[in-house]
């Protein structure tokens, strides 16, 4: 054979099976994503599985004003959240305390009425809210650059965020709340609601401190956890008055006509045979007062 044409034979199978190769990476790289659809929603849910966002139709609140003893922890994240829609600077926020007293009720009840706020001025850009799973904080930094690539200030939303002894995914949640060489981004803001302060057990804090070579350094590189929300928001246990005019609050919402007298009795009797008042102890009466009274809550 002709030497130049056994170098172009090699030359064309050469090419040739490049070709196939190329074809089996195409096939075996799955597509890209779509952009996520910022505007079919102003509330989403991460799906750390699948890398995308879950549009919320309706999502699941109550009125602000239904909020009881609470007032000044709502006042400053209604502020806190104002302050970052209307683009100027803002704070991570921490709840923390008391089980049942409305702290992610709070944060999605906010998130309502500052949007309200924001229609009422005729701004068209809605402040957007995503809710990630405890179990998928891992996958915080690349919800971050996904969310900062969609162009929309958005709170990342938390519930019940905590972290258990050896769990290490913590030292996700404080790079993308520190974010790296880049800074967090200036229009996402992460909210985070917990029973802990600290968000790490108490057990996982001694630990460190009786077993490290440094006691002192290893302590303060797991408290420092919460450092990174500039505003903590305490929640305590509610008074016998604070409960009552929860309830009250309720009983005036959804229009339940009942004798005052009665109300008063049957839901501090309620509240005694749970051990707790609380919020969400408020509302469970009142859907079971509403359930006799044959009317829905809906």
């Amino acid at each position: 054979m002709d030497p130049a044409q056994h170098y172009k034979t090699q030359a064309d199978d050469l090419a040739s099976r490049l070709d196939t190769l190329i074809e089996l990476i195409s096939r075996a790289v799955p597509p890209a994503r779509p952009a996520p659809d910022f505007t079919a929603a102003d509330a989403f849910v991460w799906q750390a599985d699948t890398g995308t966002l879950e549009p919320v139709a309706k999502v699941n609140r109550v009125d602000i004003g239904l909020l009881q003893g609470v007032d000044r922890a709502r006042d400053q994240l209604v502020d806190n959240t104002m302050r970052f829609a209307s683009g100027f600077a803002a704070n991570n926020v921490l709840l923390w305390g008391a089980r049942g007293m409305g702290k992610s009720s709070l944060v999605k009840a906010t998130h309502a009425h500052v949007n309200a706020e924001l229609a009422s001025r005729g701004v068209p850009d809605r402040l957007k809210l995503i809710e990630i799973h405890r179990e998928d904080i891992e996958s915080l930094p690349a919800l971050m650059k996904l969310v900062k690539d969609g162009g929309h200030r958005t709170i990342v939303y938390c519930d019940d965020l905590s972290f258990d002894s050896g769990d290490a995914s913590y030292k996700s949640l404080k790079a993308a709340l520190d974010g790296g060489i880049e800074g967090r981004p200036d229009t996402v803001l992460f909210y985070a609601t917990s029973n802990r302060r600290h968000l790490l057990p108490r057990d996982m804090i001694e630990n460190e401190r009786s077993t490290a070579i440094n006691p002192g350094e290893a302590v303060e590189e797991k408290v420092s956890l919460s450092d990174r929300f500039g505003l903590w928001l305490g929640f305590h246990k509610c008074s016998q008055d604070e409960f009552l005019a929860m309830i009250d609050g309720y009983v005036t919402h959804y229009g339940l006509d009942y004798d005052p007298a009665a109300l008063r009795a049957e839901a501090l009797e309620w509240s005694t045979t749970r051990g707790s008042r609380s919020g969400r102890v408020a509302f469970q009466f009142i859907q079971d007062l509403a359930g006799r009274l044959g009317r829905s809550l809906a």
